[in-house]
């Protein structure tokens, strides 16, 4: 069982593009991001980055996610052509808070390079800075109410007999059920099942003026093992929970596929 998390563990990392090197990337840039990120975690802590990538925390969950990078860009078919020499993402680890300088000390002046077979683009670290805690009001385990909003596309899914997940749209009653899901499972995983079980867990899409945005999403194009996953954008959350979950949700995201750069959230506001 890990212990209880007192933080949420997330970090804003601003990036300049090396001199000299073309600014153009994957329009499907998530995997090779993940990937670059893991390599950086590996020069640090070789264990710490073995056990993210082949292990997460059981059941396979890799609790780390980031959101879409920030950068003003033009699309050239399969590319992004970036339009600015300087970019920054968010990036959370559910870690105790004892791990923030830590986490700090492996980006700061490291490169990421994000390629792939045709075209690459090298960064560096150019500050890491932890973002405040915004529950950092309420009590272990109070019942929190907040509204979130996803920094990259949010998938949800549940898997069939099958092994494959089956994915839903924000608009499907089945949405916030595949997330509430994953949320639990997560719980079961850094607490038990027990905990898990008992948990009061809400969620709510709230629509925005704009209709919800789909993406989809390539993972490992032009392998064997490519997939293809769509993610959405442009609504709100209404989440319920106790602090520590809530906690675990901004820390790992919500649905799946968190560790390749979907489901990041970010806080809103805290509701009454």
């Amino acid at each position: 069982m890990l212990t209880p998390l007192i933080t949420a563990m997330v970090f804003t990392i601003v990036l300049q593009l090396a001199e000299g090197r073309p600014g153009i990337i994957p329009v499907n840039y998530a995997y090779p991001l993940s990937a670059a990120l893991y390599r950086v975690l590996a020069k640090g802590d070789a264990d710490y980055s073995r056990f993210l990538h082949e292990q997460g925390y059981g059941k396979g969950f890799k609790l780390f996610t980031f959101s879409q990078l920030h950068v003003p860009f033009k699309i050239d078919k399969d590319r992004l052509k970036l339009l600015g020499n300087e970019a920054f993402l968010q990036v959370a680890f559910h870690l105790p808070h004892a791990a923030e300088s830590f986490i700090k000390g492996l980006f700061r002046h490291q490169q990421i390079e994000i390629a792939d077979k045709q075209s690459r683009a090298v960064f560096t670290v150019q500050s890491v800075e932890a973002l405040p805690d915004p529950l950092q009001p309420y009590k272990h385990q109070e019942i929190v109410h907040l509204l979130l909003k996803p920094l990259s596309p949010v998938v949800a899914g549940v898997r069939n007999e099958k092994g494959q997940y089956r994915f839903t749209d924000p608009g499907d009653p089945r949405f916030t059920e595949s997330l509430i899901y994953n949320w639990r499972n997560k719980i079961t995983t850094c607490y038990d099942g027990q905990v898990a079980s008992s948990a009061l867990l809400m969620m709510e899409v709230m629509p925005e003026k704009h209709p919800f945005k789909s993406r989809l999403i390539t993972i490992k194009a032009g392998s064997p093992q490519e997939t293809k996953i769509r993610g959405w954008m442009h609504f709100g959350l209404k989440v319920t929970g106790e602090k520590r979950f809530v906690e675990l949700l901004l820390n790992a995201g919500a649905g799946v596929y968190n560790s390749m750069g979907c489901g990041c959230m970010e806080v809103v506001n805290a509701k009454e």
